[in-house]
Protein backbone atom coordinates (compact mmCIF):
# COMPACT_ATOMS: atom_id res chain seq x y z
CA UNK A 1 0.00 0.00 0.00
CA UNK A 2 1.33 3.44 -0.94
CA UNK A 3 1.04 6.53 1.25
CA UNK A 4 -1.62 7.94 -1.09
CA UNK A 5 -3.68 4.75 -0.89
CA UNK A 6 -3.36 4.76 2.90
CA UNK A 7 -4.55 8.38 3.06
CA UNK A 8 -7.52 7.52 0.87
CA UNK A 9 -8.55 4.65 3.16
CA UNK A 10 -8.05 6.71 6.32
CA UNK A 11 -10.11 9.63 5.00
CA UNK A 12 -12.94 7.24 4.16
CA UNK A 13 -13.09 6.03 7.76
CA UNK A 14 -12.15 9.31 9.48
CA UNK A 15 -8.81 7.99 10.81
CA UNK A 16 -6.31 10.43 9.24
CA UNK A 17 -4.77 11.15 12.69
CA UNK A 18 -2.84 7.84 12.63
CA UNK A 19 -0.35 9.41 10.20
CA UNK A 20 0.42 12.25 12.65
CA UNK A 21 4.05 11.10 13.20
CA UNK A 22 4.61 9.60 9.74
CA UNK A 23 7.40 12.02 8.78
CA UNK A 24 9.35 11.15 11.95
CA UNK A 25 9.53 7.43 11.09
CA UNK A 26 12.34 5.50 9.44
CA UNK A 27 11.64 4.00 6.01
CA UNK A 28 11.14 0.56 7.59
CA UNK A 29 8.72 1.97 10.18
CA UNK A 30 6.80 3.83 7.48
CA UNK A 31 6.35 0.61 5.52
CA UNK A 32 5.25 -1.29 8.64
CA UNK A 33 2.62 1.37 9.39
CA UNK A 34 1.33 1.34 5.80
CA UNK A 35 1.13 -2.47 5.92
CA UNK A 36 -0.80 -2.29 9.17
CA UNK A 37 -3.23 0.28 7.76
CA UNK A 38 -3.78 -1.95 4.75
CA UNK A 39 -4.45 -5.03 6.90
CA UNK A 40 -6.83 -3.31 9.35
CA UNK A 41 -10.57 -3.76 8.83
CA UNK A 42 -11.83 -0.25 9.55
CA UNK A 43 -15.43 -0.95 8.56
CA UNK A 44 -16.04 -2.38 12.05
CA UNK A 45 -15.29 0.97 13.74
CA UNK A 46 -18.66 2.42 12.76
CA UNK A 47 -20.23 -0.12 15.12
CA UNK A 48 -19.33 2.12 18.10
CA UNK A 49 -22.18 4.41 17.10
CA UNK A 50 -24.86 1.74 17.51
CA UNK A 51 -23.21 -0.68 19.94
CA UNK A 52 -26.41 -1.00 22.02
CA UNK A 53 -28.05 -2.78 19.07
CA UNK A 54 -25.27 -5.38 18.83
CA UNK A 55 -26.20 -7.11 22.07
CA UNK A 56 -29.83 -7.74 21.11
CA UNK A 57 -30.84 -11.37 21.65
CA UNK A 58 -33.64 -13.18 19.85
CA UNK A 59 -36.25 -15.47 21.42
CA UNK A 60 -34.52 -17.98 23.74
CA UNK A 61 -35.89 -21.52 24.08
CA UNK A 62 -34.30 -24.71 25.49
CA UNK A 63 -32.06 -27.07 23.51
CA UNK A 64 -31.92 -30.58 24.96
CA UNK A 65 -28.48 -32.09 25.58
CA UNK A 66 -27.42 -35.66 24.93
CA UNK A 67 -27.05 -36.80 28.52
CA UNK A 68 -24.58 -39.24 30.08
CA UNK A 69 -27.07 -42.14 30.17
CA UNK A 70 -27.72 -41.95 26.40
CA UNK A 71 -23.99 -41.59 25.68
CA UNK A 72 -23.18 -44.63 27.83
CA UNK A 73 -25.88 -46.73 26.13
CA UNK A 74 -24.44 -45.94 22.67
CA UNK A 75 -20.77 -45.63 23.62
CA UNK A 76 -19.53 -48.56 21.53
CA UNK A 77 -21.31 -47.44 18.37
CA UNK A 78 -20.38 -43.76 18.75
CA UNK A 79 -16.73 -44.62 19.47
CA UNK A 80 -16.48 -46.91 16.42
CA UNK A 81 -17.88 -44.14 14.17
CA UNK A 82 -15.47 -41.59 15.66
CA UNK A 83 -12.43 -43.83 15.33
CA UNK A 84 -13.31 -44.53 11.70
CA UNK A 85 -13.37 -40.77 10.96
CA UNK A 86 -10.08 -40.20 12.84
CA UNK A 87 -8.30 -43.07 11.05
CA UNK A 88 -9.50 -41.66 7.72
CA UNK A 89 -7.79 -38.34 8.60
CA UNK A 90 -11.09 -36.46 8.71
CA UNK A 91 -10.63 -34.94 12.19
CA UNK A 92 -8.20 -32.13 13.07
CA UNK A 93 -7.57 -30.59 16.50
CA UNK A 94 -7.32 -26.84 16.93
CA UNK A 95 -5.86 -25.27 20.06
CA UNK A 96 -6.73 -21.65 20.90
CA UNK A 97 -3.48 -20.61 22.59
CA UNK A 98 -3.17 -16.86 22.05
CA UNK A 99 -3.35 -15.92 25.73
CA UNK A 100 -0.67 -15.00 28.24
CA UNK A 101 -0.32 -16.25 31.82
CA UNK A 102 -0.64 -12.75 33.31
CA UNK A 103 -3.42 -13.66 35.76
CA UNK A 104 -1.31 -16.60 36.93
CA UNK A 105 1.61 -14.28 37.67
CA UNK A 106 3.56 -15.29 34.57
CA UNK A 107 4.90 -13.26 31.65
CA UNK A 108 4.92 -16.34 29.40
CA UNK A 109 2.22 -17.80 27.14
CA UNK A 110 -0.44 -19.46 29.30
CA UNK A 111 0.33 -22.91 27.88
CA UNK A 112 3.87 -22.70 29.28
CA UNK A 113 2.61 -22.56 32.87
CA UNK A 114 3.95 -25.38 35.06
CA UNK A 115 1.18 -27.11 37.06
CA UNK A 116 3.52 -29.79 38.43
CA UNK A 117 4.45 -30.05 42.11
CA UNK A 118 7.23 -32.66 42.23
CA UNK A 119 8.02 -32.50 38.51
CA UNK A 120 7.56 -30.17 35.57
CA UNK A 121 4.13 -30.58 33.96
CA UNK A 122 3.11 -27.77 31.64
CA UNK A 123 -0.40 -26.91 30.44
CA UNK A 124 0.70 -27.60 26.83
CA UNK A 125 2.05 -30.96 27.98
CA UNK A 126 -1.25 -31.91 29.67
CA UNK A 127 -3.19 -31.15 26.49
CA UNK A 128 -0.79 -33.03 24.21
CA UNK A 129 -0.88 -36.01 26.61
CA UNK A 130 -4.68 -36.02 26.33
CA UNK A 131 -4.52 -35.91 22.53
CA UNK A 132 -1.89 -38.68 22.52
CA UNK A 133 -4.39 -40.96 24.28
CA UNK A 134 -6.56 -40.80 21.14
CA UNK A 135 -3.58 -41.14 18.77
CA UNK A 136 -2.74 -44.41 20.53
CA UNK A 137 -6.37 -45.56 20.63
CA UNK A 138 -6.87 -44.88 16.90
CA UNK A 139 -3.31 -45.79 15.91
CA UNK A 140 -3.38 -42.67 13.73
CA UNK A 141 -1.85 -39.21 14.04
CA UNK A 142 -4.17 -36.18 14.16
CA UNK A 143 -3.17 -32.81 12.71
CA UNK A 144 -2.86 -30.30 15.55
CA UNK A 145 -3.25 -26.63 14.63
CA UNK A 146 -2.13 -24.08 17.24
CA UNK A 147 -3.43 -20.51 17.10
CA UNK A 148 -0.98 -18.11 18.74
CA UNK A 149 -1.04 -14.31 18.97
CA UNK A 150 1.34 -11.48 18.11
CA UNK A 151 2.38 -11.42 21.77
CA UNK A 152 3.18 -15.09 22.26
CA UNK A 153 3.85 -16.64 18.83
CA UNK A 154 7.65 -16.87 18.97
CA UNK A 155 7.78 -17.99 22.60
CA UNK A 156 5.13 -20.68 22.00
CA UNK A 157 6.87 -22.15 18.95
CA UNK A 158 10.31 -22.08 20.63
CA UNK A 159 8.96 -23.73 23.79
CA UNK A 160 7.20 -26.57 21.97
CA UNK A 161 10.23 -27.17 19.72
CA UNK A 162 12.58 -27.21 22.73
CA UNK A 163 10.39 -29.85 24.38
CA UNK A 164 10.13 -31.85 21.16
CA UNK A 165 6.36 -31.21 21.14
CA UNK A 166 6.10 -33.46 24.23
CA UNK A 167 6.33 -36.52 22.02
CA UNK A 168 3.93 -35.35 19.33
CA UNK A 169 5.05 -35.83 15.71
CA UNK A 170 6.37 -32.44 14.54
CA UNK A 171 5.02 -32.82 10.98
CA UNK A 172 1.49 -32.92 12.43
CA UNK A 173 1.83 -29.62 14.34
CA UNK A 174 0.97 -26.36 12.52
CA UNK A 175 1.08 -22.80 13.89
CA UNK A 176 -0.74 -19.67 12.79
CA UNK A 177 -1.25 -16.24 14.32
CA UNK A 178 -4.58 -14.82 15.35
CA UNK A 179 -5.47 -11.68 13.42
CA UNK A 180 -5.64 -8.38 15.23
CA UNK A 181 -8.37 -5.75 15.36
CA UNK A 182 -7.91 -2.03 15.98
CA UNK A 183 -8.50 -0.59 19.46
CA UNK A 184 -10.21 2.81 19.66
CA UNK A 185 -11.34 5.59 21.95
CA UNK A 186 -15.05 6.00 22.74
CA UNK A 187 -15.57 7.93 19.49
CA UNK A 188 -14.21 5.09 17.38
CA UNK A 189 -10.86 6.80 16.68
CA UNK A 190 -7.96 4.32 16.51
CA UNK A 191 -5.35 4.76 19.22
CA UNK A 192 -1.62 4.75 18.44
CA UNK A 193 0.50 2.59 20.75
CA UNK A 194 3.71 3.84 19.12
CA UNK A 195 4.35 6.62 16.62
CA UNK A 196 4.40 4.09 13.82
CA UNK A 197 1.99 1.50 15.20
CA UNK A 198 -1.77 1.32 15.57
CA UNK A 199 -3.09 0.00 18.86
CA UNK A 200 -4.54 -3.47 18.26
CA UNK A 201 -5.79 -6.52 20.16
CA UNK A 202 -6.66 -10.11 19.13
CA UNK A 203 -9.94 -10.34 17.19
CA UNK A 204 -11.64 -12.70 19.68
CA UNK A 205 -11.84 -16.50 19.82
CA UNK A 206 -14.41 -16.43 17.00
CA UNK A 207 -11.65 -15.16 14.71
CA UNK A 208 -9.84 -18.50 14.61
CA UNK A 209 -11.17 -19.74 11.27
CA UNK A 210 -10.66 -16.49 9.31
CA UNK A 211 -7.16 -16.22 10.87
CA UNK A 212 -6.40 -19.79 9.83
CA UNK A 213 -7.73 -19.22 6.32
CA UNK A 214 -5.70 -16.02 5.90
CA UNK A 215 -2.56 -17.84 7.05
CA UNK A 216 -2.88 -20.18 4.05
CA UNK A 217 -3.44 -23.34 6.12
CA UNK A 218 -6.80 -24.15 4.50
CA UNK A 219 -4.87 -25.57 1.54
CA UNK A 220 -3.39 -28.16 3.91
CA UNK A 221 -6.82 -28.85 5.43
CA UNK A 222 -8.22 -29.59 1.97
CA UNK A 223 -5.25 -31.62 0.75
CA UNK A 224 -5.28 -33.74 3.93
CA UNK A 225 -9.03 -34.31 3.70
CA UNK A 226 -9.83 -32.81 7.12
CA UNK A 227 -13.61 -32.44 7.40
CA UNK A 228 -14.01 -31.66 11.12
CA UNK A 229 -12.21 -29.45 13.62
CA UNK A 230 -12.24 -30.06 17.36
CA UNK A 231 -11.63 -26.55 18.69
CA UNK A 232 -10.55 -26.25 22.32
CA UNK A 233 -9.15 -23.67 24.73
CA UNK A 234 -5.68 -23.77 26.25
CA UNK A 235 -6.76 -23.45 29.87
CA UNK A 236 -8.70 -26.70 30.51
CA UNK A 237 -6.07 -29.29 31.38
CA UNK A 238 -8.48 -32.25 31.68
CA UNK A 239 -10.39 -31.94 28.43
CA UNK A 240 -10.52 -34.84 26.02
CA UNK A 241 -9.49 -33.79 22.52
CA UNK A 242 -10.68 -35.46 19.30
CA UNK A 243 -12.68 -37.71 21.63
CA UNK A 244 -13.90 -40.56 19.39
CA UNK A 245 -17.20 -41.00 21.26
CA UNK A 246 -17.98 -37.26 20.95
CA UNK A 247 -17.00 -37.22 17.27
CA UNK A 248 -19.10 -40.32 16.57
CA UNK A 249 -22.17 -38.98 18.40
CA UNK A 250 -22.05 -35.70 16.43
CA UNK A 251 -21.70 -37.58 13.14
CA UNK A 252 -24.45 -40.11 13.91
CA UNK A 253 -26.86 -37.32 14.90
CA UNK A 254 -26.11 -35.50 11.61
CA UNK A 255 -25.23 -32.27 13.43
CA UNK A 256 -22.76 -29.77 11.95
CA UNK A 257 -21.53 -28.74 15.42
CA UNK A 258 -20.95 -30.67 18.61
CA UNK A 259 -20.49 -28.86 21.93
CA UNK A 260 -19.19 -30.52 25.08
CA UNK A 261 -21.21 -29.36 28.09
CA UNK A 262 -21.28 -29.97 31.83
CA UNK A 263 -24.28 -29.96 34.14
CA UNK A 264 -24.23 -26.63 35.99
CA UNK A 265 -23.31 -26.81 39.67
CA UNK A 266 -25.64 -23.88 40.50
CA UNK A 267 -28.33 -21.95 38.59
CA UNK A 268 -26.09 -18.85 38.55
CA UNK A 269 -22.77 -20.57 37.73
CA UNK A 270 -20.66 -18.35 35.50
CA UNK A 271 -20.77 -20.44 32.32
CA UNK A 272 -22.53 -19.83 29.02
CA UNK A 273 -25.47 -22.22 28.46
CA UNK A 274 -26.67 -23.99 25.32
CA UNK A 275 -30.07 -22.93 23.98
CA UNK A 276 -31.98 -22.12 20.82
CA UNK A 277 -32.22 -18.50 19.74
CA UNK A 278 -34.93 -17.83 17.18
CA UNK A 279 -34.90 -21.58 16.52
CA UNK A 280 -31.15 -21.85 15.84
CA UNK A 281 -28.44 -23.20 18.18
CA UNK A 282 -26.98 -20.52 20.42
CA UNK A 283 -25.24 -19.83 23.71
CA UNK A 284 -26.52 -17.42 26.34
CA UNK A 285 -23.79 -15.97 28.51
CA UNK A 286 -24.31 -16.31 32.27
CA UNK A 287 -24.81 -12.54 32.70
CA UNK A 288 -27.57 -12.59 30.06
CA UNK A 289 -29.63 -15.24 31.91
CA UNK A 290 -32.74 -13.66 33.38
CA UNK A 291 -34.33 -14.95 36.60
CA UNK A 292 -37.09 -16.42 34.44
CA UNK A 293 -34.61 -18.42 32.29
CA UNK A 294 -32.60 -19.46 35.35
CA UNK A 295 -35.70 -20.90 37.01
CA UNK A 296 -37.35 -22.42 33.90
CA UNK A 297 -37.97 -26.20 34.04
CA UNK A 298 -38.10 -28.86 31.32
CA UNK A 299 -40.64 -31.71 30.97
CA UNK A 300 -38.71 -33.79 33.55
CA UNK A 301 -38.88 -30.97 36.08
CA UNK A 302 -35.15 -30.26 35.72
CA UNK A 303 -33.67 -26.80 34.95
CA UNK A 304 -34.28 -26.10 31.24
CA UNK A 305 -30.96 -24.23 30.84
CA UNK A 306 -28.79 -26.59 32.81
CA UNK A 307 -25.80 -27.33 30.57
CA UNK A 308 -22.78 -25.03 30.46
CA UNK A 309 -20.28 -24.97 27.58
CA UNK A 310 -16.60 -25.67 28.29
CA UNK A 311 -15.16 -24.30 25.00
CA UNK A 312 -14.66 -27.68 23.36
CA UNK A 313 -16.49 -27.77 20.02
CA UNK A 314 -16.56 -29.93 16.91
CA UNK A 315 -17.17 -27.93 13.69
CA UNK A 316 -17.77 -29.19 10.16
CA UNK A 317 -15.31 -27.52 7.77
CA UNK A 318 -17.77 -27.06 4.86
CA UNK A 319 -20.16 -25.19 7.15
CA UNK A 320 -17.32 -23.03 8.46
CA UNK A 321 -16.46 -22.11 4.88
CA UNK A 322 -20.08 -21.23 4.13
CA UNK A 323 -20.15 -19.11 7.28
CA UNK A 324 -17.28 -16.99 5.93
CA UNK A 325 -19.66 -15.50 3.38
CA UNK A 326 -21.80 -14.05 6.20
CA UNK A 327 -20.74 -11.23 8.49
CA UNK A 328 -19.95 -12.43 11.98
CA UNK A 329 -21.63 -10.53 14.83
CA UNK A 330 -19.31 -8.06 16.50
CA UNK A 331 -18.72 -7.62 20.22
CA UNK A 332 -17.47 -4.29 21.49
CA UNK A 333 -15.64 -4.63 24.80
CA UNK A 334 -14.67 -1.74 27.05
CA UNK A 335 -10.99 -2.02 28.02
CA UNK A 336 -7.93 -0.19 29.36
CA UNK A 337 -5.88 0.60 26.25
CA UNK A 338 -2.33 2.05 26.41
CA UNK A 339 -2.04 4.99 23.97
CA UNK A 340 0.05 7.98 22.88
CA UNK A 341 -1.26 11.30 24.20
CA UNK A 342 -1.19 14.63 22.35
CA UNK A 343 2.51 15.03 23.24
CA UNK A 344 3.37 11.60 21.85
CA UNK A 345 3.94 10.16 25.35
CA UNK A 346 2.75 6.64 26.20
CA UNK A 347 -0.09 6.57 28.74
CA UNK A 348 -1.14 3.41 30.58
CA UNK A 349 -4.66 4.15 31.84
CA UNK A 350 -5.93 2.99 35.25
CA UNK A 351 -9.55 2.90 34.03
CA UNK A 352 -11.19 1.71 30.79
CA UNK A 353 -10.70 4.33 28.07
CA UNK A 354 -11.95 2.75 24.88
CA UNK A 355 -13.10 -0.27 22.92
CA UNK A 356 -11.71 -3.51 21.55
CA UNK A 357 -13.58 -5.39 18.82
CA UNK A 358 -14.07 -9.16 18.94
CA UNK A 359 -16.00 -12.00 17.39
CA UNK A 360 -16.73 -15.03 19.58
CA UNK A 361 -16.96 -18.77 19.07
CA UNK A 362 -20.47 -18.72 20.49
CA UNK A 363 -21.55 -16.62 17.49
CA UNK A 364 -20.14 -19.26 15.15
CA UNK A 365 -22.50 -21.76 16.79
CA UNK A 366 -25.46 -19.48 16.06
CA UNK A 367 -24.51 -19.34 12.37
CA UNK A 368 -25.00 -23.12 12.15
CA UNK A 369 -28.21 -25.06 11.55
CA UNK A 370 -27.73 -27.85 14.10
CA UNK A 371 -25.74 -28.48 17.25
CA UNK A 372 -25.40 -31.47 19.59
CA UNK A 373 -24.82 -30.47 23.23
CA UNK A 374 -22.90 -33.50 24.55
CA UNK A 375 -22.69 -33.97 28.31
CA UNK A 376 -19.37 -34.87 29.94
CA UNK A 377 -18.53 -35.62 33.57
CA UNK A 378 -17.38 -32.34 35.11
CA UNK A 379 -14.70 -33.85 37.37
CA UNK A 380 -13.22 -35.83 34.49
CA UNK A 381 -13.16 -33.20 31.74
CA UNK A 382 -13.44 -29.71 33.22
CA UNK A 383 -10.44 -28.26 35.06
CA UNK A 384 -10.14 -24.66 33.81
CA UNK A 385 -7.22 -22.51 34.93
CA UNK A 386 -8.34 -18.88 35.03
CA UNK A 387 -6.81 -17.72 38.31
CA UNK A 388 -3.85 -18.46 40.55
CA UNK A 389 -5.97 -19.50 43.57
CA UNK A 390 -9.63 -20.17 44.40
CA UNK A 391 -12.33 -21.16 41.90
CA UNK A 392 -11.15 -22.28 38.43
CA UNK A 393 -7.55 -21.89 39.50
CA UNK A 394 -4.18 -23.61 39.37
CA UNK A 395 -5.05 -25.06 42.81
CA UNK A 396 -8.43 -26.51 41.78
CA UNK A 397 -7.00 -27.88 38.50
CA UNK A 398 -4.15 -29.60 40.38
CA UNK A 399 -6.67 -31.29 42.71
CA UNK A 400 -8.71 -32.52 39.71
CA UNK A 401 -5.61 -33.76 37.87
CA UNK A 402 -4.64 -35.79 40.95
CA UNK A 403 -8.20 -37.08 41.27
CA UNK A 404 -7.85 -38.38 37.71
CA UNK A 405 -4.59 -40.15 38.40
CA UNK A 406 -2.18 -37.59 36.92
CA UNK A 407 1.09 -37.49 38.85
CA UNK A 408 2.12 -33.95 39.75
Amino acid sequence: MTLEQAKEKLVKFGQEHVLKYYDELSEAQKQELLDQIEATDMSILEACKHKEDLAQKGVITPLAAMELSEIEANKESFTATGLEAIRAGKVGALLLAGGMGTRLGSDNPKGMYNVGLTRELYIFECLINNLMDVVRQADAWIHLFVMTSDKNNDATISFLKEHDYFGYKAEYVHFFKQEMAAATDYEGKIYLEEKGKLSTSPNGNGGWFISMKNSGLLDLVHSEGIEWFNVFAVDNVLQRIADPCFVGATLQKNCVVGAKVVRKNAPDEKVGVMCLEDGKPSIVEYYELTEELMNAKDAKGEPAYNFGVILNYLFKVTDLENMMEKKMPLHIVEKKIPYLDEQGELVKPEEPNGYKFESLVLDMIHQMDSCLPYEVVRNKEFAPIKNKTGIDSVESARALLQENGVQL
